[in-house]
């Protein structure tokens, strides 16, 4: 399997070098060259359905014994469904130890970005506008050879998310910047061109622009549908909250692979380019807006461009997908109305997606929302609503009693790089 540059097309690598290089040499995302592989076959056991599935893209530049490794060392958390009424599921992905839907990618990419001894570091840069610098941080945590640096928004993320962001220290360094998650991730695209940091590392992204990372997402969206179809004798439709358009990209990537997956409807907050988009037939990338569902606060979203590789014209764009944005209020009542309703506690970006179909869409089609956070990452936002205690699981207990290791830079190049050296 060769993946391609959303840039350029000639340009075109191999699985390994692709996650490696994060990023096309020309500043392109990397696409699969291709999506028809055969189905694989539902299996309860999840690494096992993983490597199956991964199994077509990695092609030859892994074993099917090193691959099984891989996905075994990286999955060691479970994807439960949960029924809220005869037609509406969530799908918790929030069990891996960052507690969030971010864990399926960074495990893995963890595994392969260790996977090989290299001449030089290995140096990752990732912005992150909540979960995504955690799950990366904790996969990369004591790697050896392997230095992560993180980068978030200043005042852009809840306290625990950047307690979290900030408790890891040792090879894990965490850059708190002073700006918004946009311009954060400027910054680690343009320190892609720095010519001294390829001099001195192996460098790399564990943003969701690295197919590495997006990959694995597809997995649990081809599982669960399986699932779903066994269990209920039907097609399930998705509700997927949306920022930076990785998590449905791998939607709309598994279902293109044949696997039975319906209506694919995106749920964003205020940062909606993509509703503005179906609307005008113009996109725009704007300047993000803070919202409680923080880590969807992106108003330039790379996979964007994977997308529109999906569905290249605005006709065919408006065909095939769905968005909706709700304002900070909605979020709140969104919140509220599925714990009196359900007794269910769901974190503010999951509220997103319950909103939109409380909203806008049909309840007698049977739903399945992406449950993206455990709520305990919000309790500040939360309790408050439905004036109760949210339990937090013990692994995220340990990580907020810990030391915070953080550093504050301006949004410069300067600054990034001697925070680097």
């Amino acid at each position: 399997m060769l993946f391609y540059s959303s840039k350029k097309p000639s340009l075109k690598l191999g699985f390994l070098q692709a996650v490696n290089q994060g990023l096309a040499e020309d500043g392109g995302l990397f696409l699969p060259e291709s999506f028809s592989h055969p189905k694989v076959a539902y299996d309860s056991d999840y690494p096992k359905f993983a490597t199956n599935f991964l199994k077509a893209f990695v092609g030859d530049d892994l074993s099917t014994t090193e691959l099984k490794k891989m996905c075994y060392k990286a999955f060691t958390f479970p994807v439960p469904m949960k029924q809220l009424s005869e037609k509406i599921h969530l799908l918790e992905l929030f069990h891996g130890p960052s507690l969030s839907f971010k864990d399926f990618g960074a495990q893995f990419l963890s595994q392969i970005l260790s996977y090989k001894a290299l001449d030089k570091n290995r140096l990752i840069l990732v912005a992150t506008s909540g979960d995504t610098g955690a799950a990366v941080a904790a996969s990369f945590f004591e790697k050896p050879k392997i230095r992560a640096v993180v980068l978030f928004p200043k005042g852009k993320v809840s306290p625990r998310q950047a307690k979290q962001l900030s408790c890891w220290g040792k090879n894990i360094t965490t850059l708190r910047v002073r700006g918004n998650f946009d311009e954060c991730q400027a910054l680690v695209k343009e320190a892609f061109k720095q010519k001294k940091l390829h001099e001195n590392f192996e460098l790399t992204t564990a943003n969701s622009i690295n197919i590495g990372r997006l990959l694995p997402q597809a997995v649990y969206y081809a599982y669960s549908s399986l699932l779903y179809e066994s269990n209920f004798g039907t097609t399930v439709n998705l509700i997927v909250p949306s920022g930076n358009l990785g998590n449905v990209t791998a939607a709309f990537w598994a279902k293109k692979m044949g696997y039975p997956i319906g209506q694919i409807v995106l749920a964003q907050n205020q940062n909606s380019p993509v509703s503005d988009y179906l609307e005008s037939g113009q996109y725009q990338e704007h300047k993000s807006i803070q919202t409680l569902a923080n880590a969807m606060d992106v108003g330039a979203p790379s996979n964007f461009t994977r997308i529109e590789a999906l569905f290249p014209t605005w006709e065919e764009f408006k065909k095939n997908i769905q968005a909706y944005k709700v304002s900070d209020h909605n979020i709140i009542e969104g919140i509220k109305s599925c714990y009196k309703k359900y007794s269910e506690i769901l974190c503010p970006h999951t509220a997103v997606g319950y909103y939109v179909l409380s909203k806008y869409l049909d309840p007698d089609k049977p739903w399945m929302i992406a449950a993206t956070a455990h709520p305990s990452k919000f309790s500040e936002i939360i309790e408050p609503l439905i004036n109760k205690k949210i339990s937090v699981p013990q692994i995220f207990k340990e990580q907020l009693d810990r030391d915070e290791f953080v550093y504050d830079i301006e949004r410069k190049m300067d600054d990034l790089i001697l925070a680097i050296e």
